[in-house]
């Protein structure tokens, strides 16, 4: 499972940073590639990329301002050209099937597969035996989510390399043994699956906030995130001006990580008048609240280990 950030900046996009878009990589879970958000120039980001656009399973927009969803009749488009056959699940707010559709209407675009759209409210929106992913609501003047994505717990594997020097066969008797039972073998040994089977593993959380103010809310949302992204589109010294603006500081940002008790915070919706050491400065802001902090870059990449 890995993080690579598309686009980090803010409103207007940079020569730096491109505007807002995340994939969640699941290439090893489930072959699949989730986007977060899609602006304006996605597409020419993902080009620089392995990621594959046929990979794409779902696309998740935490709300309509341009910046977050310009490039994605584009994306589409060229998904379907080239060769993408598998349909995309579509989930954001009220609003978003009439911009794709009118847009995909008034190009005369056509796809060559279905796009299934899910309108978002509070709650689980999304659940297999794989994964859950919840949304929240947040203050952004406009409607706006945080996405936390959960992911099932591993069961510990059967250590069937031990079995074998043991000179237990493989049959019914691994399944027994994988569920921890204790079985009698024919020469009328004992043995106890439970010796026999790896330790399970805690599903990863990773929870991903749209634009917003901030709100208390957003930590207990975000409990015991592996990574938190969230973003950061003023310094911590801007309080006033990000709550008038709907946006977040650097120390606003690092109080939900801290509070949450994540283990590692991205901060992304970096404002273009942050260059290389002010982005550092912002950073360090953050660090001063929440001490494993990293501002995020275009084309970073990261893995999310289990804890």
């Amino acid at each position: 499972m890995e993080l690579e950030f598309l686009g980090t900046g803010a409103g207007v996009p940079a020569k730096h940073r491109n505007v807002s878009g995340l994939a969640l990589k699941l290439l090893d879970e489930r072959n699949a590639i989730w986007l977060f958000d899609c602006g304006e120039g996605t597409q020419m980001q993902i080009l620089r990329t392995n990621i594959k656009p046929r990979k794409i399973e779902k696309i998740f927009i935490s709300h309509l301002h341009g910046d977050h969803i310009f490039g994605l009749p584009g994306l589409l488009s060229s998904r379907s050209f080239q060769g993408g056959e598998e349909p995309i699940e579509l989930y954001g707010p009220s609003g978003l099937e009439n911009y794709v559709r009118t847009s995909l209407q008034v190009t005369k675009t056509h796809l060559s597969y279905p796009l299934h759209f899910i309108e978002l409210n509070e709650g689980v929106i999304f659940e297999d035996k794989q994964f859950m992913v919840e949304c929240m609501l947040l203050e952004h003047g406009v409607e706006s989510y945080g996405f936390r994505v959960k992911e099932a717990d591993h069961e510990g594997m059967l250590q069937v390399d031990k079995l074998s020097k043991l000179g237990i066969p493989a049959g019914p008797i691994y399944g027994k043994l994988k569920k921890g039972q204790k079985v009698t073998l024919s020469d009328g040994q004992i043995v106890d699956g439970r010796d026999f089977v790896g330790e399970s593993k805690k599903g990863r959380i990773v929870t991903i906030f749209g634009d917003t103010r901030y709100t208390s809310k957003s930590a207990s949302f975000a409990k015991n995130s592996n990574v938190i992204v969230h973003e950061s589109t003023f310094n911590k010294n801007e309080a006033k001006l990000a709550k008038a603006y709907f946006h977040s500081t650097t120390h606003q940002a690092a109080t939900i990580a801290k509070e949450a008790r994540a283990k590692k915070l991205m901060l992304t919706h970096i404002s273009a008048r942050y260059l290389a050491k002010e982005a550092k400065e912002l950073e360090e802001e953050a660090r001063e609240v929440f001490p494993n902090t990293q501002i995020a870059k275009d084309f970073d990449i990261v893995d999310i280990p289990f804890s």
